[in-house]
């Protein structure tokens, strides 16, 4: 039977149909047919004309697969423009920018410059296995710089850094030159704010006198007791201005001057740092401030335990008061030769605190408090009140400035401070290191005529034992107890039924009463 060309052509059209139709069927796995793909690809072909089509020819349909699978809806989050390592970066970049102009502009500078020599202290702390590492102790050198040029300073050192849960704090400490550097007093007048909030007070006021009026309240006998003042700036524990930041290349934030109320609440809470600022200080007694205060109290507390020199390396001035309870500065030794670092290591008598004792009034120099100005007495105060006012007490005095270290209090048998030398194997190059015990993470060195201090730590003290938090008060009563108040007691049966059989007894006599009158009332009529 012969096969016509008509037949031949139909059967080549009815398998290209079923080629097609293969072609077309979608993949289970990416849902594209065989026979779109191979069209986009050699429309890309023909676009694009490759020099080596048939090298890259799998390279193409690799690409042009992936641009069709891609999502157009991703439901992964988007990765940041910039990191916070970036971001760091871009900060601490200026660090490293040197100053427009030439050497010549800044020889006057250089010579009169308060930046102390980081470097150095590093290099001594490092013998003594303390210290946060060249790479940032260099750019805590040059974040001191920038302070240095930005702010008055007439001295300035690395103070520490305390360690926090969320960030850091590097301290450095400094001292304002004369007439520079005094903090804004606050503007007294009013704002509107405080007006609307006056305005509301005296509302809430007039209304507790209504209530006040129909029911009298109860009025509490608390007396605060007077609060202390602050010292006064370049002097006790405000001697010196402290600044903070998180990160070298980050702006410097000046901490505000501490009070005694702040110093004595940090001595009687236990709290980490947070690393921010203006965190809130949630703790029992309350703190009388935000994390900035804190900050500063716990500064003033670790400069006052443990900032030490050797023996000799300071002197009193011809000008000093003769009681050594009131001598607030000193100056520098020019005689001082330096002590043999053996000998530094042996004895602690060789080594004096130079920064004042903090009183437990929150003070360095004692304060009277009970001393009332004529405005502040009431004239019709009466004499039981006057009489119930706790007496004045006793001034306090704490140990002079350069008391040996040997005169420190221990605290359960832990001696507060271990001395050592750098290195046995090579004594003749080692130095002297101090270690405090009381303040974890704060040393001290001394070799020849050079000494340092540093702290790096969580800025908590050691107490020997567990803390403990103190007790709440107890509630106090809400109405005194009286006849008018208190509560009677129920009557047992028997009484319930004498006092009825009384009642009953009166009322008929009341009748009886009243009968008699009416018939008295009718004879005279």
């Amino acid at each position: 039977m012969e096969v016509t060309e008509e037949a031949l052509n139909n059967e080549r059209l009815q398998a290209a149909a079923r080629f097609k139709a293969f072609m077309m069927k979608n993949s289970t796995k990416t849902n594209v047919n065989l026979y779109d793909h191979l069209v986009r690809l050699l429309t890309k072909v023909m676009d694009e004309r490759p020099e080596n089509a048939v090298d890259v020819f799998e390279d193409m349909s690799r690409e042009l697969k992936g641009s069709i699978l891609q999502e157009k809806q991703d439901t992964l989050r988007d990765s940041p423009s910039s990191s916070s390592a970036l971001l760091l970066a871009e900060h601490q970049k200026t660090l490293f920018k040197r100053a427009a102009g030439g050497e010549g502009d800044h020889e006057e500078e250089l010579v009169d410059s308060p930046l102390p020599n980081v470097a150095e202290l590093a290099f001594f702390f490092e013998q003594a296995g303390v210290g946060l590492g060249k790479e940032e102790m260099q750019r805590i050198f040059l974040a001191l710089k920038q302070l240095v040029d930005t702010q008055c300073l007439q001295h300035c050192r690395f103070w520490g850094k305390i360690l926090g849960i969320q960030s850091n704090y590097l301290v450095a400490e400094g001292e304002f030159r004369e007439g520079e550097g005094e903090e804004e007093e606050e503007s007294t007048e009013p704002s509107n704010e405080d007006e609307e909030k006056e305005e509301e007070s005296q509302e809430d006021k007039d209304e507790a006198e209504l209530v006040e009026a129909a029911d009298p309240l109860p009025k509490s006998t608390y007396k605060p007791p007077p609060p202390v003042e602050k010292e006064e700036n370049h002097t006790g524990v405000n001697k010196f201005t402290y600044f903070v930041c998180q990160e070298p290349g980050k702006p410097w934030v000046r901490l505000p001057v501490v009070t005694p109320a702040q110093i004595t609440a940090a001595r009687q809470i236990r709290r980490l740092f947070s690393g921010r600022l203006d965190a809130p200080v949630v703790s029992f007694p309350p703190f009388p401030g935000n994390e900035a205060n804190y900050l500063r109290a716990q500064i003033a507390r670790i400069s006052a335990g443990t900032h030490v020199s050797p023996l000799g390396f300071y002197q009193f001035g011809e000008d000093e008061v003769e009681d050594e309870g009131l001598r607030d500065s000193f100056e520098e030794n020019p005689n001082f030769e330096g002590i043999h670092v053996n000998e530094l290591a042996e004895s602690l008598n060789l080594w004096v605190h130079h920064v004042q004792h903090i009183l437990t009034q929150g003070r360095c120099v004692w304060v009277s408090i009970t001393k009332k100005s004529e405005d502040d007495v009431d004239e019709d105060a009466d004499e039981e009140e006057k009489e119930e006012e706790p007496d004045e007490p006793e001034p306090e005095i704490g140990p002079p400035l350069l008391t040996p270290l040997s005169e420190d209090a221990k605290i359960r048998d832990t001696p507060p401070w271990s001395s050592m030398i750098s290195s046995n194997l090579i004594p003749q190059f080692s130095i002297a290191v101090l270690r405090s015990n009381l303040w974890p993470g704060a040393y001290a060195y001394a070799s020849g005529k050079n000494f340092g201090n540093i702290y790096i730590g969580w800025g908590l003290k050691y107490l020997g034992e567990a803390y403990t938090p103190m007790m709440l008060p107890p509630p106090h009563s809400e109405y005194p107890s009286g006849l008018e108040i208190t509560e009677a007691l129920d009557p047992s049966v028997e009484q319930e039924q004498a006092l009825q059989a009384a009642l009953e007894e009166q009322t008929a006599a009341l009748e009886e009463t009243e009968d008699l009158e009416e018939d008295e009332d009718d004879d005279d009529s």
